[in-house]
């Protein structure tokens, strides 16, 4: 079956949503917002909020389409209320993390399938384009295990090996500094030292240079 999405647009900027648990999650999420503010003790006691059409008899502004979230709880329209503010009621008096924050690259939300999806559908020829600020974030990145397996199999004896995992796990892995730091065990510091080391070394040693190049090429990594 194939994955959909729904357009949520704000006024700085779009998300992609999947259609799935995710959409209304965010729906749970924006009709709360008033109450996690102090506002108000219940979400439907906030006038300027769409809440009340989602789970009152009343009929719903024209403009407003309240079927596509209420579609996930029944097909018939006072269950699916009735439903909706179960849903709703249920993370009043708990606090919970954003939805947002599972968003990748602040551009798509949703299961990793559906990610990989976009991703590949409309996205693979501008991955490489430096003028895409999420391209980068997109763009599928080899796991520091994947890469370390890789280099040492090159570098079998070679010296510098670990400066150079460093490195490689620095800039191809997409993984950030605290991440390749806990993984060998140093500091988000250390990262970027030992990696700028490798680099001023081969800016005076040709011979090492030529290895980096050659990790590059034959491994096929790209840089973030």
């Amino acid at each position: 079956m194939e994955k959909t999405g729904h357009l949520l647009q704000g006024r700085y900027k779009a998300i992609l949503v999947e259609a799935d648990h995710y959409a209304a999650e965010l729906s749970r999420y924006i009709h709360l917002n008033p109450v996690r503010a102090g506002i108000v003790d219940t979400p439907e006691g906030y006038l300027w909020s769409s809440y009340q059409s989602y789970i009152s008899q009343n009929t719903a502004p024209a403009w407003l389409k309240t079927e596509f979230i209420l579609g996930y709880f029944d097909g018939k329209t006072a269950d699916a209320k009735n439903g909706y503010r179960k849903f709703v009621e249920e993370r009043v008096k708990n606090e919970y993390d954003s939805p947002l924050l599972a968003t990748v690259a602040s551009t798509l939300l949703g299961s990793p399938e559906f990610v990989s999806d976009v991703t590949a559908r409309y996205l693979a020829e501008k991955l490489d384009n430096r003028n895409v600020p999420a391209a980068r974030e997109l763009r599928q990145r080899p796991s520091i295990d994947a890469i370390l397996q890789k280099v040492q199999a090159e570098l079998s004896g070679e010296k510098l090996l670990k400066n150079t995992d460093i490195y490689c796990c620095h800039w191809y892995s997409g993984a950030k500094l605290q991440e390749i730091g806990d993984y060998f065990g140093i500091s988000c510091a250390a990262v970027s030292q030992a990696s700028r080391r490798l680099v001023l070394k081969a800016e005076t040693d040709p011979l090492l240079k030529k290895l980096i190049q050659r990790l590059e090429d034959t491994l096929g990594f790209v840089k973030c």
